[in-house]
């Protein structure tokens, strides 16, 4: 059974935070927790409270015994709202600064059948799909035309070289 946790308006930027999760996903509970543990980042913190309380849902609500079992099958983050401040700088000018915050969500199942599936391998696609195929049959599009580089070429270099003469 697939079990969630979310935390929201946690203060933490949404890129801080998917740089950790994205080496939790698709990891066992106890790999992940491990992962979280030894990340030094502050965000490991937080996702580390959100994947335990994921797992105590997990526990509670649909009786799951074997954690074990339990895989990271799903972990994203959402920005959330900014606070913004005003910082005063010097000759009345003021800079302002965005305190970003996210939504941090995992998702643990026991389930093998609704783990993420790897893409097809090169050789299993169909080979209307593969762009060598289309080469291969002649069907090929002719080849796109490519703009000739900018600031190049004899005529470039002598209008250059009149604008630096006498003046």
């Amino acid at each position: 059974m697939r079990t969630f946790a979310r935390a929201r308006f946690v203060r933490v930027s949404s890129r801080k935070a998917g740089v950790v999760l994205e080496q939790i996903r698709g990891k066992s509970v106890a790999d992940a927790l491990a992962t979280l543990q030894y990340t030094p980042r502050i965000a490991a913190r937080l996702i580390e409270k959100v994947l335990r309380s994921a797992i105590a849902n997990a526990e509670h609500n649909h009786q799951v015994r074997n954690l074990d079992d339990l895989r990271v099958v799903q972990a994203t983050a959402d920005g959330g709202p900014s606070l913004k401040r005003v910082q005063p700088r010097a000759m009345g000018r003021a800079f302002f600064i965005k305190h970003r915050t996210s939504h941090l969500m995992v998702a643990v199942s026991d389930e093998v059948n609704r783990a993420r599936l790897a893409p097809a391998p090169e050789h299993a696609r169909p080979p209307a799909a593969r762009p060598a195929a289309a080469a291969e049959t002649g069907d090929a599009k002719p080849a796109a035309r490519t703009k000739a580089p900018r600031g190049g070429g004899k005529a470039a270099a002598s209008k250059r070289g009149a604008s630096k003469g006498k003046r």
